[in-house]
């Protein structure tokens, strides 16, 4: 199975990247995390994201506030899947890290996520390494199916109390 790289601008980050690495673990797929940052080491950033493919990588997962120029900086540095986390924080509470994250050129694009959308990157990620892994999509289906059971009884539960 390929690897996922899990990247942040920022150690202030981690505390919503952590539920992303506890989804994958959750789904057994492997990874890595790392600190980097567009604008601090832009060329460890370009010579990882040149070199991910390479180095095991399907997918690689950005997560960068305030300008939020990561995702889009690995974007132009490797064909892989990109996924922007556009994190909140700073003086427009993430509105800035989201449009940064999800206004990209054509050619260059980046999967974009919620603000702060940790767990459903990890998610995204899982079914673009899917596409080629059928025990990964059976797993993911299996997932879909025992959501839609805790909502038949969460329903089940709210009708007993109406």
């Amino acid at each position: 199975m390929k690897k996922v790289a899990v990247l942040m601008g920022s150690d202030s980050d981690w505390p919503v990247v952590r539920e992303t690495c506890a989804q994958l673990d959750a789904f057994g797929i492997p990874y890595e995390a790392h600190i980097m940052s567009a604008h601090r080491s832009p060329a460890q950033v370009a010579d990882f994201a040149g070199h991910a493919r390479k180095n095991g990588f399907g997918v690689i997962i950005c997560a960068a506030g305030m300008a939020a120029h990561l995702a889009g900086t690995v974007a132009a540095n490797t064909t892989l899947p990109v996924i922007g986390i556009p994190m909140k924080g700073g003086a427009m509470d993430g509105l800035d890290a989201l449009l940064a994250t999800v206004q990209m050129p054509s050619g260059i694009p980046v999967a974009t996520v919620a603000l702060n959308g940790a767990k459903n990157a990890a998610v995204l990620a899982a079914q673009i390494l899917a596409v080629s892994d059928d025990n990964l999509a059976a797993w993911l289906d299996a997932a879909r199916r025992d959501m839609a059971v805790q909502i038949e009884e969460k329903d089940a539960q709210l009708q007993t109390e109406i």
